[in-house]
C-alpha cells in the first residue's frame, strides 16, 4: 500500500513564494501626438510603447491609446472622465495612471500667419489648469509635451499657422501648471530645439506638423528613458 506523507507546517512555511506583480492600467489622452498620426510603420510612440509592454519579459502594463486628431485642451477635458471610467479591467476597475499630451492645436493661428490663436492664451491657461486638476482627482498624472513643428511647411491644411514662438508660450504655460501641481512634465519641445532645425526637420513629416516614423521612434526613446515613467 502506497503511503503519502503530509508536509509539516515547518516545511510549508519555508516554501518560496512566487512574486506577485500587478500590471498597471494606463490611459494616454490627447491629440494626434498620442494618436500617432504620421507613423504608418509603428503607429506612434504610444502604440510602440504598448507593444513593448506586450513582450514576454516586459512588465505587461495595459496601455489604452485615447488620442484624437485635432483635439484641443477643452475637448480632452470634455471626454476625460468618461474615457477614464471605462478603461478598467477585472478587479482593478479604473486606471492607475493618466498620460496627457495636448496643447499644440490650441497654439495655432487661424486663417493667416498673424491671425488669432485657435484658443486664446489667457483662456488656454485656465483650461490647462482645469484639465490637470480634473485628471489629478482621478489618479496620478504624467504630461508629455509637444514636438516643434516645421515652420517652413505652414500653413497646415491651408488655414492653420503653427510657429515656434507660440508653441513655446503654450508649452511653458503647461509646464508651469504641471510644476505647480507636482505633475511630471517631459519637455519634448526644448530637448528637440537644442538639436537645431535640420535635426527637427528629419523627424517631422511632410505636413510640417506631425512627427514621422523617425520622430516617433525618438519620442519613444525619450519616454522610455524618462525617470518618472521608469519608476
Amino acid at each position: 500500500m502506497q503511503t503519502f506523507l503530509t508536509p509539516s507546517p515547518m516545511q510549508l512555511s519555508f516554501r518560496p513564494a512566487k512574486p506577485q506583480t500587478q500590471p498597471k492600467k494606463i490611459v494616454a489622452l490627447g491629440d494626434s501626438l498620442i494618436y500617432g498620426f504620421g507613423d504608418p510603420e509603428g503607429g506612434g510612440w504610444v502604440e510602440r510603447l504598448r507593444r513593448t509592454w506586450m513582450l514576454p519579459d516586459s512588465p505587461g502594463h495595459v496601455l489604452y491609446n485615447l488620442g484624437v486628431r485635432g483635439d484641443r485642451t477643452m475637448q480632452v477635458a470634455q471626454r476625460l472622465e468618461v474615457e477614464f471610467r471605462h478603461r478598467g479591467e477585472l478587479r482593478n476597475r479604473v486606471p492607475d495612471l493618466i498620460i496627457l499630451s495636448v496643447g499644440v492645436n490650441d497654439s495655432a493661428r487661424v486663417g493667416r500667419i498673424d491671425g488669432k490663436n485657435y484658443t486664446d492664451f489667457d483662456r488656454f491657461e485656465l483650461e490647462i489648469t482645469t484639465l490637470l486638476e480634473q485628471a489629478q482627482r482621478l489618479c496620478p498624472v504624467f504630461f508629455v509635451g509637444m514636438a516643434p513643428v516645421n515652420e517652413s511647411k505652414m500653413p497646415f491644411l491651408d488655414c492653420l499657422y503653427y510657429n515656434h514662438a507660440d508653441q513655446y508660450r503654450y508649452k511653458e504655460a503647461t509646464r508651469r501648471a504641471c510644476v505647480d501641481k507636482e505633475i511630471p512634465y517631459l519637455d519634448i519641445f526644448d530637448t528637440w530645439m537644442v538639436h537645431g532645425q535640420e535635426w527637427i526637420k528629419e523627424r517631422i513629416g511632410e505636413d510640417g506638423l506631425h512627427p514621422n516614423t523617425l520622430g516617433y521612434k525618438t519620442l519613444l526613446e525619450q519616454v522610455i528613458n524618462w525617470e518618472p515613467l521608469k519608476k
